[in-house]
């Protein structure tokens, strides 16, 4: 009987919680808003003739690498994030391999790892899920092929010093060290381009967050411009579909929504955390757009208090350290003030005030 490699029958399953998902979007962190009217204006001018033509991507490469001040050789675009991780899981790490991956974080990372027949290791993340450098460096072996670091870290928030990555990089030259920057428009600060100097460092960048077009699954792998062509080999030509590549420019060009949408988010994000602390519930300060609380006993509770009010909210509670845990998107002013005033009928409701607090 035909059967699956053993690793693959092995491997942990990630199961979004998707379902119904009509109300306030802050479960995903999603764009809240959606996408930049010009890519909508876009799409309506596409015609039947763009899905009947295999899609050609050196052109919307051409953009991305203008927009974020590299050279097309230095970059390559995914399908999501998600096949930025497993074409650099499928190109470097064999099964006698090491890779290393900090919890809590991304799922993905060790899916695609574990795939490959890899030993992925994990490594805890420090007091208030600060990153670990110490445990990072002590864990890099001879064998350790792939590390992967989320910054900022999803969904914790935390963020890596840029130096700290930079000596991790240094001290695994024969390593494939990935910054996954999924939420940099959110923190502004970026590994990009230190692959000159660092040949074994890649970063991921997506347009699924601010760029609000998580539906179109457009992601970007950027690196060594030797690394570079190893993975061009490997990857499929046809990787991205025709429409995603027509609304990428303009997606790009819309610099206003983009820095509009974003200034909105971090005020958010201030008003969110402002609130809790006034409430006295426990948070971690985030670099993203999203805000993780501990709410123990009542963290079932509140999620499902918060959908009869039509807000998706995210229990945390299946990730390492994060029992009991909820992840709240941040966006629009407007959204944000929705959020606040359904959080404090629902702290009143369930008393999650008085057995939290204090």
């Amino acid at each position: 009987m035909l059967e699956a490699r053993e690793v693959v029958r092995r491997l942990k399953e990630y199961h979004p919680p998707l379902g119904n998902r009509d109300g306030l979007r802050l479960d995903f962190n999603e764009n809240t808003a959606g996408c930049s009217p010009r890519v909508l204006e876009k799409l309506r001018e596409l015609d039947g003739e763009i899905l009947a033509r295999y899609p050609v991507r050196e052109p919307a490469e051409q953009a991305v690498a203008a927009a974020f001040g590299v050279s097309p050789k230095e970059l390559l675009l995914t399908n999501g994030t998600d096949e930025a991780i497993h074409l650099i899981c499928e190109t470097y790490l064999e099964a006698a391999d090491e890779a290393l991956v900090i919890v809590p974080t991304f799922a993905m990372y060790e899916i695609y790892a574990a795939a490959t027949g890899a030993r992925v290791i994990s490594i805890p993340a420090g007091q208030d899920f600060n990153f670990p450098t110490a445990d990072v460096l002590s864990a890099i072996t001879g064998r350790t092929r792939f590390i992967a670091v989320a910054n900022p870290n999803n969904p914790t928030g935390a963020f890596a010093l840029l130096p700290d990555l930079v000596t991790i990089a240094k001290a695994a030259p024969d390593a494939a060290i990935l910054i996954d920057e999924a939420y940099f428009e959110f923190c502004g600060e970026t590994m990009v381009p230190q692959w000159r100097e660092l040949p074994n460092l890649f970063v991921s960048r997506t347009f699924s967050k601010a760029y609000g077009m998580a539906g179109l699954r457009i992601g970007v792998l950027m690196g060594n411009t030797g690394q570079m062509r190893v993975l061009r080999r490997a990857n499929s030509p046809y990787n991205l579909n025709s429409v995603a590549l027509a609304c990428l420019p303009a997606a790009l060009d819309d610099k206003t929504f983009i820095e509009g949408y974003v200034a909105q988010s971090l005020e958010s994000r201030r008003e969110l955390e402002s609130e809790l602390e006034f409430w006295g519930l426990r948070f971690w300060p985030s670099r993203a757009n999203f805000v993780l609380m501990y709410l123990g006993e009542h963290c079932k509770t509140f999620v499902s208090a918060m959908r009869t009010r039509g807000i998706l909210v995210r229990d945390r509670s299946s990730d390492y350290g994060c029992q009991d845990c909820v992840r709240i998107t941040v966006g629009t002013r407007e959204h944000n003030q929705r959020l606040l005033a359904s959080m404090r009928e629902v702290f009143s409701e369930i008393g999650l005030l008085q057995k939290v607090a204090g």
